[in-house]
């Protein structure tokens, strides 16, 4: 019988990147001549994807949502997040983790982060060969939380048993739509409780997550 499936959410989950993305959206800002934005708030609009990140920016500042500078912007902020890394970090026991687990398990990505700064973020920190199968937020037609990038990153690696791992409302909903076991770390970037999402596993350090 083949190894269960065990797919991680990227952000918040295996990287910490909110101050990464902040410090990009300031530049991207700064382009376009708009005011800075807050690392808090810049934080509580990360989950969705990178479009739906800056549509976010966008009203906040009371400007339109979709359109030429919607467009722009994301190209302007993909473009400049697949290159900088200096404020990204792993978070501890990370490596040690992933190394563990992949004896017993196949391991996957399953993220809203640009398929392009998700693989050049992993070649970043030596963390390509871990994952056969990365799912990025561009990848297909639909992100999370629908259902379909977690099943597809499943079957992709062969089917079979899953858990999807993961540190916020989105990864949880993503979960539950799939039907799939859910673990939580719980030191990313969810708003909620950690007993309300509905995991089965919860952590709090990557040292402590062995399922």
């Amino acid at each position: 019988m083949a190894d269960p499936v065990l797919v991680f959410d990227l952000d918040g989950t295996l990287i910490h990147s909110a101050a990464e993305i902040h410090g990009v959206a300031r530049d991207v800002l700064a382009q376009e001549g708009l005011p800075e934005l807050s690392y808090p708030l810049i934080t509580s609009f990360v989950g969705n994807g990178l479009p739906t990140l800056v549509a976010r920016i966008l009203a906040h500042v009371g400007l339109p949502t979709s359109g030429e500078q919607h467009h722009r912007m994301v190209e302007r902020f993909e473009n400049i997040y697949q290159q900088r890394f200096d404020l990204t970090s792993l978070y501890p026991g990370v490596e040690a983790m992933l190394a563990d687990l992949s004896t017993r398990y196949r391991l996957a990505i399953c993220t809203n982060k640009p398929q392009a700064p998700t693989r050049a973020v992993l070649a970043h920190f030596g963390l390509t060969d871990r994952f056969a199968v990365v799912i990025g937020g561009d990848t297909l037609p639909r992100r999370k939380p629908d259902p379909l990038p977690l099943l597809q990153a499943i079957r992709d690696s062969g089917g079979g048993a899953a858990i999807f791992v993961g540190d916020s409302e989105v990864d949880a909903e993503t979960a539950r739509n799939a039907q799939i076991p859910f673990a939580l770390f719980t030191g990313g970037y969810r708003k909620s409780a950690p007993e309300a999402l509905g995991a089965q596993w919860i952590f709090d350090h990557h040292d402590d997550f062995r399922p």
